[in-house]
């Protein structure tokens, strides 16, 4: 192997495409030759390093440096100063938050590869000891023992439910039939989540070896990836990892000679919300119109062509090699005793350093805004929190000590949702706020059902009222009971969401709307 004296990890995830990625690259390799410098320092692209919003960004070892909002002309410089002359130029550095993502690594399993590695190989996977544990799963283990192991982890569904994975597969597992399937629903639609994309983007191969032992447990001989229609660069480097995956024969027909077949197919969605729920997700793959189904039958039993199927969001299946390489007592070293394992968290809004990390569930709020996010922007003072993205609920400043795992937040009338975390500062209006949740919802319902379809208009025109200044104390009564009305009667989770961010806003945040009143 080639030593080098440093490595440049360049964040080549879809934000950077936009922002002139490839030729910001060429123009470091042409500089570093002009330098005579390339055989002395390997440029990487690479995923995510767990920034937001701070343009091209590259990460130097091992100096453990990382330069943000890189333009063309930014290269020579760099170059020059710092790999010529050994200086930091300090106008681009990050000063902040770069030790927190190198804290966030030692407790990483799903994003432990993402932003270290060329996404685009499969080599590189395989040098961290990828797809061992799809080897050891289909050549060591029955499928049952592997639902057992998933099960005794205690992983939860990641997608928002939080629904125990191994209770999910058991019931599909068990099922006789000669066909089912496995379905990756990579659609993430929910406001300000962008995990799924990241996990795809950054380590495709993790996402694929999952699926791989995922369907090899519940007996399902091909799998579909459902991802939404605008996350284009995951789509290509997902596709490109199917297909070193088939070259090497971790795919196909008889893998390892074990009479297993696998065939992994990429479904792209149209954008619909309502195709997070699995039943339209699945009427989707089938090129239906994406409304939610009746159940039961469930989609373990009755799923894609009324085949048993079961439907897992990106970043459970992204557990599972890990999992399986290392057991489920692992696992439970990670998190809570009641919710064992690490949470991706995307954190948007007013802190200093938006993005993403994986934490141990369980990690406090505050923790997540303060060390891994770089604290409040400005310094401004925290006012609230929405978490779990539209879905999810306002959370005031006595909450910013909740530990961020499922039973915590549930026992404080939150949810941990898919993870989104949107902080606001004291200048935040939550009634404007709320008002975007609602005409959101407003815009995504799919009008199967009356009480989601009329529900979620006359809500907007309530909301719509309070925010120009003509709303009355009945306004906020109405807003609570018909979004109840919504959560008992509504077919499916999208018209039964809005009640959970309603009266979490107007419960803690009263006084903003009465401002306008």
């Amino acid at each position: 192997m080639k030593f080098y004296h440093h490595q440049v990890l360049i964040s080549a995830d879809n934000p950077s495409l936009l922002n002139e990625f490839k030729e910001i690259e060429l123009i470091l390799r042409q500089e570093l030759k002009k330098q005579k410098l390339h055989e002395e320092i390997n440029v990487l692209d690479t995923g995510s390093i767990g920034i937001a919003g701070t343009g091209i960004s590259l990460a130097i070892y091992p100096e453990q440096v990382i330069y943000i909002n890189i333009t063309k002309q930014d290269i020579p410089e760099i170059v020059r100063e710092h790999f010529v002359k050994g200086l930091i130029v300090n106008r681009l550095l990050k000063k902040e938050g770069f030790k927190s993502v190198k804290r966030i690594e030692k407790r990483r399993i799903v994003l432990e590869n993402a932003g270290n590695i060329d996404p685009e190989s499969i080599d590189e996977y395989l040098a961290t000891g990828g797809y061992e544990a799809w080897e050891k799963a289909l050549l060591e283990m029955e499928p049952i023992r592997i639902v057992d192991e998933v099960r005794d982890s205690g992983l939860r569904g990641r997608g928002g439910a939080g629904f125990p994975a191994g209770v999910k597969w058991n019931f599909t597992e068990m099922l006789k039939g000669n066909q089912k399937y496995f379905v990756i629903n990579a659609d993430e639609g929910e406001p300000g989540t962008f995990k799924d994309r990241l996990i795809m983007e950054g380590d495709p191969h993790k996402l694929l070896e999952g699926l791989m032992i995922s369907s090899f447990a519940v007996g399902a001989t091909k799998a579909f990836i459902y991802i939404r229609g605008e996350y284009k660069l995951s789509m290509t480097r997902l596709q490109k990892a199917i297909d070193q995956a088939r070259e090497y024969g971790l795919t196909g027909k008889n893998i390892f000679g074990s009479g297993f077949d696998l065939d992994i197919e990429i479904k792209i969605g149209a954008g619909a919300y309502i195709c997070g729920e699995e039943t339209a997700l699945i009427e989707s793959i089938e090129g239906k119109r994406g409304n939610p189904r009746y159940k039961p039958p469930f989609p373990g039993v009755k799923g894609v062509w009324q085949k048993p199927t079961v439907v897992n969001n990106v970043e459970t299946i992204a557990n599972i090699p890990a999992i399986i390489k290392n057991g489920a007592d692992w696992y439970r070293s990670f998190g809570t005793k009641d919710c064992p394992g690490t949470k991706i968290f995307t954190i948007i809004g007013d802190v200093a350093n938006p993005g993403l990390c994986e934490v141990d569930l369980g990690t406090p709020l505050r923790t997540v805004i303060e060390e891994y996010s770089g604290g409040m922007k400005e310094s401004k003072k925290f006012k609230a929190a929405l978490i779990g993205g539209a879905a999810g609920v306002f959370i005031p400043e006595e909450f910013l000590d909740v530990n961020l795992d499922y039973k915590s937040l549930h026992d404080r009338g939150a949810v941990l949702g898919s993870g989104a975390i949107l902080v606001m500062n004291v200048e935040a209006n939550i009634v404007d706020m709320l008002y975007s949740v609602v005409k959101f919802f407003r815009h995504e319902s799919c009008g199967k059902c009356s009480p989601c379809r009329l529900g979620n208009e006359k809500l907007f025109k309530l909301i719509k009222k309070n925010r120009i200044g003509k709303g009355k104390e009945q306004d906020l009564k109405d807003l609570v009971s018909i979004s109840e009305a919504m959560q008992k009667t509504s077919f499916c989770a999208l018209g039964q969401s809005p009640a959970m961010s309603i009266k979490s806003a107007i419960k803690h945040f009263k006084t903003d709307f009465e401002k306008v009143m």
